[in-house]
């Protein structure tokens, strides 16, 4: 009856110990206190012609490192988290061109270049530098094979604060591991997979000249074009407010403009006029290719000449027509003396470049290209004097609202507006603007800037786009609001290129404790629970029950004898 007390005392003692063993286990895990949670985009991932582009992962799971890392660290885990501010070209070239081993990188940009800012637009000279630092990385890393995950992230004060921090902890030579503690970036995302025939869509509307009682033959046909997809770095920031959001805000103020004419049968022009909205644009213009061979050959013939527009937000006193046909050509020397006649006007100049095309090269460099290789009259006007290559100038991480000025657009609307009109209605050569500012017929600022400002913050990378995605089909009912007969024209891109999804994620910032705070918890809880076990075993059974704990056991034979 006297043994009978201890069995609460030894639950007591077996529940305290408990508690001391689940303190010690939790001492054995990295301690970590959730610094942030930041929106990160991922550089593209695409295979042309079966050679692999770009970040070929996308899940993250490293500690973090600045610029400032010691020279002989081992970076094959670490992430490195670079401000564009303090870019080191000939860095990033090394280890790229050197195929050295990293556990990923994430470049931290300015607000300007976000879509959501709005400070400073069309003010691009006092940022200039920064711009042609994004403008050569973007360049190498879309060209590059890099097998570890690459994000691009904004500048804001949380990670400013985390920057801060980790380049404190890069200065004493330590880099942030398991060890040392710092911190640790985490993004979760599967495996990126291929996107299956992605679809693009071009969208055209038509505003139908007036035909007289003695007029039996078809009337001439001008078609005005802009391609409206973009393709950069970063997918999910792609907006191309220049290349090409300016081609498609001026054809849709242009289409405005002509329906008010056009609604009136006495102001009607004996032109029928074809707006398209391309797709595929940066992709060899796909969608165009396929939209023209959609036509069939007497509406082929019935174009007069086509206006492509591409990046006419950007210019300054200048801008250039591309043509493959010769100068000397009816139709070209007409275009050319129109809009050059209204420039001067307007007090600026239209300089002329021609390229001839190779019908064996595949490749087009101007959107008008595609209509000369079907025999179609058709020009570029450009604020660029010379033909981007390939995958460049196509609406990447530096073509943003911050880099366009409206005005400049709508300058560019009223020399095509004005230089169509002339040519419809057979004013050329006379000083007369029909879309002079003040009347009804005048451009409008503000149409211009609503459409500037929906584009600038809208990503359209043609593969990314769904069939009847939203921003699809509000150009869809733009166009009908102000043409007649809006048909899609749908198909699937194709060609050389393949992409994978995943462009955007959230990127967990962890702030992680050393394994040496996690050693001495692990030590001063393990003497917590020696010393608590020692004195509850002395209070509820004695000192000699102590000491007979840590005796050896007799052996058997001891027993048995």
């Amino acid at each position: 009856m006297a043994m009978a007390p201890r069995k609460p005392r030894e639950r007591e003692m077996l529940f305290d110990s408990l508690i001391a063993l689940v303190f010690i286990l939790v001492a054995c895990v990295d301690l970590c206190d959730g610094a942030t949670v930041v929106d990160v985009y991922r550089l593209i991932q695409y295979d042309m012609s079966g050679v692999p582009f770009g970040s070929r992962l996308a899940s993250l799971n490293h500690h973090a490192a600045s610029l400032h890392f010691s020279p002989h660290a081992d970076l094959s885990r670490t992430v490195l988290l670079i401000p564009l501010r303090e870019l080191n070209m000939s860095f990033v070239q090394e280890y790229i061109s050197e195929s050295k081993p990293l556990g990923g990188l994430i470049f931290l940009l300015p607000r300007m270049f976000s879509f959501e800012s709005k400070d400073g637009m069309g003010n691009n000279h006092r940022d200039g530098p920064l711009k042609n630092v994004l403008v050569e990385l973007e360049q190498i890393l879309i060209h590059a094979n890099l097998p570890y995950p690459v994000y691009f992230a904004f500048e804001d004060d949380n990670i400013d604060a985390v920057l801060a921090d980790i380049k404190k902890n890069d200065v004493t030579g330590q880099p942030a591991t398991a060890t040392t503690g710092g911190y640790k970036f985490v993004v979760s995302a599967a495996e990126p997979r291929k996107v299956v025939s992605p679809p693009i869509t071009n969208i055209q509307g038509w505003l139908a000249g007036l035909k007289t009682d003695d007029d039996a033959h078809q009337l001439p046909t001008i078609a005005i074009v802009a391609s409206y997809d973009t393709f950069g770095a970063a997918p999910a920031l792609s907006v191309g407010s220049d290349s090409n959001g300016s081609g498609i805000v001026a054809l849709l103020e242009i289409a405005r403009l002509f329906s008010l004419l056009y609604s009136n049968p006495k102001t009607r022009g004996q032109y029928n006029l074809l707006f398209g909205l391309t797709s595929g644009g940066p992709y060899n213009y796909n969608g165009t290719r396929k939209w023209l061979r959609s036509f069939d050959q007497r509406m082929r013939e019935s174009i007069d000449y086509a206006i492509c527009l591409d990046s006419i937000g950007s210019w300054e006193n200048e801008l250039w027509i591309h043509v493959s046909k010769p100068p000397e050509n009816a139709f070209i020397k007409k275009i050319v003396e129109d809009f050059s006649s209204v420039a001067e006007e307007l007090g600026f100049k239209v300089n002329l470049k021609h390229k001839k095309i190779n019908i064996s090269n595949p490749r087009v460099a101007w959107e008008h290209e595609q209509f000369s290789r079907l025999r179609v009259t058709a020009a570029t006007l450009s604020g660029l004097s010379t033909a981007p290559e390939l995958l460049e100038k196509t609406g990447g991480l530096v073509d943003g609202r911050h880099f366009v000025n409206e005005a400049t657009i709508v300058r560019s609307v009223k020399l095509i507006a004005e230089s169509l009109a002339r040519h419809i209605y057979g004013h050329q050569g006379k000083n007369i603007q029909i879309f002079a500012d003040n009347t009804n017929l005048a451009v409008n600022p503000s149409y211009v800037r609503s459409w500037l400002d929906v584009l600038s913050q809208t990503p359209r990378v043609a593969p990314f786009l769904s069939k009847d995605d939203p921003f699809v089909m509000a150009l869809r009912k733009e166009l009908e609001d102000h043409t007649d007969e809006v048909n899609l024209h749908r198909d699937v891109l194709e060609g050389v290129f393949t992409f994978y999804d995943s462009t955007r994620a959230k990127l967990n910032i962890y702030q992680v404790a050393s394994v040496t705070f996690d050693l001495l918890l692990l030590l001063v809880l393990g003497s917590y629970l020696i010393v608590l076990f020692c004195f509850l075993v002395i209070t509820t059974r004695g000192l000699d029950d102590l000491i007979s704990l840590f005796r050896r056991p007799p052996s058997r034979k001891v027993k048995t004898a």
